[in-house]
């Protein structure tokens, strides 16, 4: 690889690692909030207050989930749960960002390969692993403190409209999509991207 090309890679490089992790974060709760909703549907009894079994409410989970992260699929229906107007147009904006971030991580996986391929070195330093670390830990006393808060703020930051903002009567999914759940999520998410530059540190 020629030296300008190298130095371009190196001040890129960080920025990539940044929405790599980020993407393998997202993608990492999605996939863990399967049994993390079993888990809370059966402990907070939530299925009680939509009037339907575990297996039902797993069962439009499915169904909501496969909406979210399958580019191909283009219509919302949970076969228990309706969903108004608004909650279809957020669960549209929770789609993009999704494939979005789909999109992110398969781009970092295939670049990896091309670099490893071509022997060149695209570890982060620590420096800027440390750097990136800290980031989320600044919010973390907020959201452990005041999680409705928090979702609160991110919500609004990340979509410009109140269509997050469901109605348990017309939208009943919120009634098992509870607060514990995604806290949960966002939990798991923070662990993995900490994990991810964790390794940069340990790796000297």
């Amino acid at each position: 690889m020629k030296k300008q090309n190298k130095s371009l890679v190196q001040i890129l490089l960080p920025f990539g690692h940044f929405f790599f992790a980020l993407a393998s974060a997202v993608l990492g709760a999605i996939i863990v909030s399967w049994p993390l909703l079993l888990f809370f549907t059966f402990i907070e009894k939530s299925y009680q207050t939509v009037n339907l079994t575990i297996g039902q409410v797993m069962a439009n989970y499915n169904q909501l989930l496969w909406y979210l992260v399958w580019p191909w699929k283009k219509k919302l229906l949970m076969t228990n749960l309706p969903t108004s107007a608004s909650a279809a147009s957020h669960f549209a904006e929770v789609k993009n960002l999704f494939i979005l971030c789909e999109i992110v991580f398969l781009l970092g996986l295939a670049l990896g390969c091309y670099f490893k391929q071509k022997k060149e070195s695209i570890k982060l330093n620590q420096t800027w692993a440390l750097l990136l670390m800290i980031l989320p830990i600044v919010v973390l006393p907020f959201a452990l403190t005041n999680f409705d808060s928090f979702f609160r703020v991110f919500h609004t930051l990340i979509f410009h409209n109140s269509n997050w903002l469901f109605d348990p009567e017309t939208d009943p999914v919120i009634n098992v999509l509870t607060e514990g759940f995604f806290a949960a999520c966002f939990a798991v998410g923070g662990v993995i991207y900490e994990l991810y530059f964790a390794r940069f540190l340990l790796n000297k």
